[in-house]
């Protein structure tokens, strides 16, 4: 174990402040997970920890075994004090714990296993990393089988998308690509796909989400680019009635997915 680290001029602690941000990650190909209840769920999904940075004053015995299990599987274990761990966490809690990971090599779709039930999330230029989150969160969930981003520079290993999934973004496959190939890929497959649009006369419970499924999702600010149109898709909306023009994406999405959920539950039990 090294030496306990006590100064902010650390150089290890500038390189984890680095990994706060998008080029930073790029740069040294890893990224830190904030919280116990993240870095398990990361471990139960095989991800390849390097460093665990630990608060002895602030450690639990069970805090303790989880270092003691990571450094088994290879991590290496760095004692810093409190001021230190509050410099490297994301956010304002109070930690005793971060771990540094290996960020691992991006998922093609052509990798992605398709079975006849399938529900997938298209996610549009998506750039709010809460929003993936809360996203992938719902996803988990409710049983949807991969987040695909579309023409979107969203960063699924940046902390504020890790802490909003809580820990959920490990376990599922997401994908970077363009529309017009993620069409092609869905077109191929025969999913049903339902692209959400507020001015659509379709409510999203009037169609079938069971089968093959591509819910497709834009931002809230501009929505779905004309790509998506009725040649490859059918618009579905969400009711409005009250004064706002929209929902928050996340929340359409949680909305769509249950619904599919029941629909399915609907079929087997009929």
């Amino acid at each position: 174990m090294d030496a306990i680290i006590s100064s902010l001029q650390n150089e290890r602690v500038k390189e984890l402040v680095r990994l706060r941000t998008r080029q930073g990650r790029q740069q040294q190909h890893r990224f830190t997970i904030d919280g116990v209840r993240e870095i398990e769920r990361a471990q139960q999904a095989n991800y390849t920890f390097l460093e665990t940075y630990f608060c002895d004053a602030r450690c639990s015995s069970s805090d303790h075994s989880l270092i003691a299990t990571l450094t088994e599987q290879g991590a290496t274990a760095i004692e810093v004090t409190s001021s230190v761990m509050d410099k490297i966490a994301y956010g304002q809690r109070t930690l005793a714990l971060i771990a540094v990971v290996e960020t691992p090599d991006r998922i093609e779709l052509a990798s992605i296993e398709v079975t006849n039930s399938e529900v997938v999330f298209v996610l549009e230029g998506i750039e709010n990393p809460g929003n993936l989150g809360a996203i992938a969160r719902t996803a988990d969930a409710a049983g949807v089988a991969a987040i695909i981003l579309a023409d979107s520079e969203c960063d699924e290993c940046n902390p504020n998308t890790i802490r909003s999934s809580a820990g959920a973004i490990f376990h599922l496959p997401v994908v970077h690509d363009t529309s017009l190939h993620i069409q092609k890929w869905l077109q191929s497959h025969h999913f049903n796909t339902f692209a959400t649009l507020v001015d659509s006369s379709c409510c999203y419970s009037e169609v079938n989400l069971t089968g093959r499924t591509a819910i497709v999702l834009g931002t809230e600010a501009t929505g779905l680019t004309d790509l998506w149109n009725s040649t490859n898709s059918q618009a579905i909306s969400v009711p409005m009635r009250g004064i706002g023009d929209s929902l928050n994406v996340s929340t359409t999405a949680a909305i769509l997915a249950y619904e599919s959920q029941r629909q399915r539950q609907a079929n087997t039990q009929s």
